[in-house]
């Protein structure tokens, strides 16, 4: 089975990728984000690794009257339509300081090595008071042995390389980009005994957060 680098990777898997959770895993991972996304109160908001752009109705039905797109692959761009994209690397983002008060990685943050670096650049384009809301793959996979896989259009089973990150590293990113952890979630798939994902949920220094109240 071929292991691709996640440029690669996502090229073939474009075509077949949908616009919606397609699995078991990606449906916990909204379901868990998606609340933590409305409690936010999005005004301007960018979607890190979006992809087919899954996260983008769930932002403007959070009420964001900016939604931006991002993604590094181009054959994931053209998926969708209707909303603003941009390509480009998600460790330099092409907008200034402090554009946006909500940004959201989905899943993504495995496909970066060096995660501190990224989320200092999450931060640096974050309002004060802005916030981050995000998922990892959670660690077990790299100690039960899981794999990140796909078939592209002609049936051939494809695996994605990844970077497992620990959860102390995500916590020691935070603290070092000036984030207040607020939120971490690790749910798991009924009847399972792992976490499958690692959800988060911080906040920049520097302003007065605003959340729904519940």
């Amino acid at each position: 089975m071929p292991r691709l680098a996640a440029d690669e990777a996502y090229a073939l898997w474009a075509p077949t990728y949908p616009p919606h959770p397609h699995n078991a895993l990606m449906r916990i991972e909204q379901d868990t984000l998606t609340p933590l996304i409305a409690a936010a109160r999005p005004v301007r908001a960018l979607d890190v690794g979006t992809g087919t752009g899954r996260y983008l109705p769930v932002l403007a039905a959070a009420g964001a009257s900016v939604v931006v797109g991002l993604d590094l692959s181009m054959a994931m761009l053209t998926r969708h339509d209707g909303t603003r994209r941009v390509q480009a690397d998600a460790r330099a983002l092409p907008f200034a300081d402090a554009t946006f008060n909500l940004i959201t990685a989905s899943l993504m943050a495995g496909d970066i090595e060096t995660l501190d670096a990224w989320v200092a650049e999450m931060s640096r384009a974050l309002t004060p008071g802005g916030h981050l809301i995000y998922s990892d793959f959670h660690p077990c996979w790299r100690r039960q042995g899981w794999r990140r896989t796909f078939r592209t259009a002609q049936g051939r089973t494809v695996e994605l390389d990844y970077h497992p990150h620990e959860m102390d590293a995500h916590l020691d990113a935070h603290a070092a980009a000036s984030l207040h952890t607020r939120v971490i979630r690790e749910p798991r798939a009924p009847g399972a005994r792992y976490p499958v994902i690692a959800a988060f949920h911080a906040v920049k220094a520097g302003g007065r957060p605003s959340f729904r109240r519940r």
